[in-house]
């Protein structure tokens, strides 16, 4: 298997940290990944936090399978200022995009199994002029081809269940005013798509959750989900999909009822996040469905009230950087 590309995320959060001790325990089956960071930066990290990890520099990612062994693997990028931990800078999101980027090059070119991503800081990257929503959109525009740009899904998966919201970081009334039966189907085409080539399932099963409480009561509490749930899960049937629904969204997410399913299509951001976040707080991961390579992200954030410390939890990280190499592995066979 190629070597996995891991992204540096905001150098002042704990991505560096979780990547860090990712490496320290792999003996566990974590496949081989390279860094896209500053080493020196690595280096001085994990003699803060206590782990003493031996940072490789490396030239191509070529480079990184024979070296994990002995050492955590770098792919040197520079950074404008030196990275504090705790304290943002927008001088350095030239570097922490930079490094999303060149994992990308790398995967396309074959050079890399799959794209890890460390997690970034919004709110400095539009201080330094980013214009893209989040990571997602991002991750999109570099899969264009042909002026073609793919619809990126977000899934959020851990060993229990696997949630995907149709509408996403979106305010509650603004995601009902886009939800539509169009933007239902597509989504869940996507998800049987890549559940089929990145999972291996042959006949994936999809429920759709509905809208409201009780999936709208037949009416009584509310009309979108005759109106526009239900056509959308019988167009998904049409098209061959193993779709059911809309269920009611307080009744699917126990253990006899995920059971009958392999993914839930969820109408918005909490209705996803809240069951998987209650299961699974450390080890779930963010999945991108929809693009031309696999990319996986631990499901958190870049913990700036941590950073430097070495509290940090790597289990989601390290969760993200197996099922890509798993998804990576299923895609091989398939192709």
């Amino acid at each position: 298997m190629r070597p996995l590309a891991l992204t540096m995320g905001e150098p002042a959060g704990i991505g560096g940290e979780i990547a860090l001790m990712a490496w320290t325990r792999r003996g566990g089956g974590i496949p081989p990944f390279f860094v896209l960071d500053d080493p020196d930066r690595l280096a001085a990290l994990s003699r803060r936090i206590g782990l003493d990890v031996p940072v490789t520099a490396i030239e191509a990612p070529e480079d990184a399978g024979s070296r994990f062994a002995d050492g955590l693997p770098v792919l040197p990028l520079t950074l404008a200022k030196a990275a504090k931990p705790g304290h943002l800078d927008p001088a350095n999101a030239r570097a922490v995009l930079e490094a999303i980027r060149r994992a990308v090059e790398f995967v396309r070119a074959g050079r890399a199994g799959a794209v890890v991503t460390n997690p970034i800081h919004k709110h400095v990257l539009y201080q330094a002029g980013f214009n893209h929503p989040g990571h997602t959109e991002y991750l999109a525009e570099l899969a264009s081809e042909n002026g073609r740009t793919p619809t990126p899904v977000m899934m959020l998966a851990c060993p229990q269940l696997r949630v995907v919201p149709v509408t996403i970081h979106l305010p509650l009334r603004q995601a009902i005013a886009d939800l539509t039966s169009a933007l239902i189907v597509e989504t869940g085409e996507i998800v049987a798509r890549d559940l089929e080539r990145r999972f291996g399932m042959a006949k994936p099963r999809i429920a759709v959750a509905g809208l409201n409480p009780h999936a709208g009561e037949g009416g009584a509490l509310g009309r979108e989900d005759d109106e526009i749930v239900r056509p959308a899960v019988e167009a998904l049937k049409t098209l061959g999909i193993a779709a059911t629904g809309p269920w009611a969204p307080d009744s699917m997410f126990h253990a006899d009822a995920r059971a009958g399913y392999d993914a839930a299509l969820c109408m918005y951001h909490d209705q996803a996040l809240i069951p998987i976040k209650t299961l699974d707080f450390h080890g779930g991961v963010n999945v991108t469905l929809g693009l031309p390579f696999i990319r996986t992200s631990p499901d958190h954030g870049t913990a700036l009230d941590i950073a430097g410390s070495g509290r940090a939890n790597p289990a989601s990280l390290i969760a993200a950087l197996k099922l890509a190499s798993a998804m990576a592995e299923t895609s091989a066979g398939h192709a």
